[in-house]
């Protein structure tokens, strides 16, 4: 049983009073926010650079406090989901945040309007530094704003332009029909949750009982599905027809500032490297000793019992030292993590589940939630959310509050840069063959799912919504042939790809945010190609990486991430990648067969 939070060693619990030191505290700032929150004043007059400045010094101001009430409000309630006055704090933000909304939402059409001759102007003017990059996406989103009376027909429907995420959400968590299997000869409900257990279950018969008893459930519902999703496509190539954008893809990508190249770039490096991925899978299949590999068999570990099970405080050592090639400063902030109150480190009863990192510009430090288990996984965990801390620390003390914030495209860099840096010391410094084959085999599996299974994810929506933007029926059926032929591709002809996994698209939530999970395969890309130049080069990488992890959100993400020397409009990121997966395979392969000797 979990302990309670006030059985937890201070040292091991993350600092709240460096937020505020008390709920008056708390309470004064909520006051004071609550009364700044009129910009009435601004506008339609928003042509000049001084009165522009002025907006946007004080919208940052208030935004700046609004943060601050609402992290703390959301950590205390974290700690203990069970406290009522903790979640009353997190509503009370949110009737701020909503009246804040509506009285700027004046700001971004109001900017829009103008003529592109007096954005540029203000681009270029040093009084406006802080909004440069801002200010040169508004221009580039010029072209796609439409007049001021359809703009405002477009806001009116934008709700239900997202009713197919939440009825799909609905569907897929409220309303699912769970199904029931015997797992040692008791019933076990398939969820969500479980089912990624149970398909690394020993025993192949809880393994197939859960594909199938979960995919009959989704059958059963694949027409309804399918409406939903239909209705989510159509509504991408509504927008992007009415924006004027040449492509779904293109407006999606246009909204982080990316080029469309990236993508391509993805597909056509992750076709290149699928026999490396069929290879692998061969090998999957040899090992567990098959005549055939299916679906349900693809997550069921290689190596068994080779846990690394270590207390936290080894675990953190373990971590340290794994990233001692980012140098003596980012050591010393490891260690400040660990001494000042930076990291929650325990599960206790009520305490959300999970793990994050979490920051407020200006403040000491971020911070990071745990629940640590004495698992491999768990010691990844530490250095994955250390990463996401200290880019977020690097970025709020290198950059103006406008620019702090790094866009979900390269959120996923840095995490796990830590952990490819780690994963590359724990294989250095282990003599033990089963533990080098368990390692080799998480870091594969990671790339299996995080870059394969991920861009076959992207293609899919590619494919989609290109048929959807041609005027080609989106059905049932062709749907599930688009996704079968895809799997087919994928998984080569060592994977039985079974007539269920064709709808496997139906149990994708990430597919209502349209072209959002390539995201997941650029991000690992990078940062095992940052990873191998930090080893292959020492200090200049890592001086070249630090000027990422320092550059918060001051241009496109693709141009941030060549900082680090990672040009992904280019194919040499996406080849080192690949080169990752071949080494780590080649490795497996050896020494698998040297204990086959």
């Amino acid at each position: 049983m979990a302990k309670e939070r006030d059985q937890v060693p201070a040292n091991l619990k993350w600092r709240v009073e460096d937020i505020f030191a008390s709920q008056a505290e708390w309470d004064a700032l909520y006051d004071k926010v609550s009364g700044e929150l009129d910009f009435s004043e601004y506008q339609g007059k928003l042509d000049n650079a001084k009165t522009l400045l002025d907006c946007m010094t004080r919208l940052n101001r208030v935004l700046l406090d609004l943060n601050r009430l609402s992290v703390y409000a959301f950590m205390r309630a974290d700690e203990d989901t069970r406290k009522s006055e903790f979640v009353a704090l997190k509503s009370r933000v949110t009737q701020l945040e909503m009246k804040l909304s509506g009285n700027i939402a004046f700001i971004t059409p109001e900017l829009t309007a103008l003529p592109t001759e007096t954005l540029e102007r203000f681009a270029a003017d040093p009084l406006l530094s802080d909004y440069d990059y801002t200010i040169r996406g508004i221009i580039k989103e010029k072209p796609h704003v439409l007049s001021f009376e359809t703009e405002q027909v477009l806001s009116q429907g934008s709700r239900v332009m997202g009713t197919t995420q939440s009825v799909f959400g609905m569907l897929n968590n409220a309303d699912f029909p769970f199904p029931t299997i015997k797992v040692d000869g008791k019933p076990v409900k398939v969820t969500h949750g479980t089912y990624g257990l149970l398909l690394q279950s020993p025993d192949r018969k809880v393994r197939k009982a859960a594909f199938q008893s979960l995919y009959k459930a989704y059958i059963g519902l694949s027409n309804t599905i399918t409406a939903i999703y239909v209705g989510s496509v159509d509504k991408d190539v509504f927008m992007a027809r009415t924006r004027k954008y040449a492509s779904c893809l293109e407006r999606a990508l246009a909204s982080e500032d990316v080029d469309v190249k990236v993508y391509q770039n993805l597909l056509r490096s992750v076709k290149k490297g699928l026999p490396l991925l069929h290879r692998y899978f061969r090998d999957r299949k040899k090992i567990l000793g098959y005549r055939s590999l299916h679906m349900y068999d693809i997550y069921t570990p290689l190596v068994e019992n080779a846990e690394i099970s270590v207390d936290y405080e080894e675990a953190f050592r373990i971590v340290k030292e794994g990233l001692a090639p980012l140098g003596e400063r980012y050591q010393a902030l490891l260690q400040e993590a660990h001494d000042n109150g930076w990291i929650d480190v325990e599960e206790t009863e009520g305490k959300r589940s999970g793990a994050y990192s979490i920051s407020v510009y200006g403040l000491p430090h971020p911070y990071v939630l745990l629940n640590y288990q004495p698992t491999t996984s768990n010691v990844f965990t530490i250095a994955h959310e250390l990463g996401h801390a200290m880019h977020s620390y690097h970025s709020e003390r290198n950059q103006p509050q406008e620019k702090a914030d790094y866009k979900i495209f390269v959120a996923e860099v840095a995490s796990t840069v830590n952990e490819v840096l780690l994963i590359k010391y724990l294989l250095a410094h282990t003599q033990d063959v089963k533990l080098k084959k368990y390692l080799l085999s998480y870091y594969m599996d990671t790339l299996k799912g995080t870059l394969f299974r991920q861009t076959q994810f992207a293609e899919f929506e590619y494919i989609a919504h290109d048929m959807a933007e041609k005027g080609q029926p989106l059905t049932r059926e062709s749907l599930c042939q688009v996704y079968l032929d895809l799997n087919k591709k994928y998984y080569g002809r060592s994977v039985v790809s079974d007539p269920e996994i064709a709808y496997e698209w139906a149990r994708i939530p990430h597919f209502y945010r349209p072209f959002y999970v390539y995201k997941y395969a650029t991000g690992i890309i990078s940062a095992v190609s940052i990873a191998e130049r930090i080893y292959s080069e020492g200090d200049a990488a890592v001086e070249d990486y630090f000027r990422f992890l320092s550059s918060g959100g001051s241009d496109s993400p693709v141009e941030l991430l060549k900082l680090a020397g990672v040009d992904l409009t280019r194919m040499d990121a996406f080849n080192a990648c690949m080169a990752s997966f071949k080494a780590a395979l080649e490795e497996f392969e050896a020494l698998d067969a040297m204990e086959r000797e």
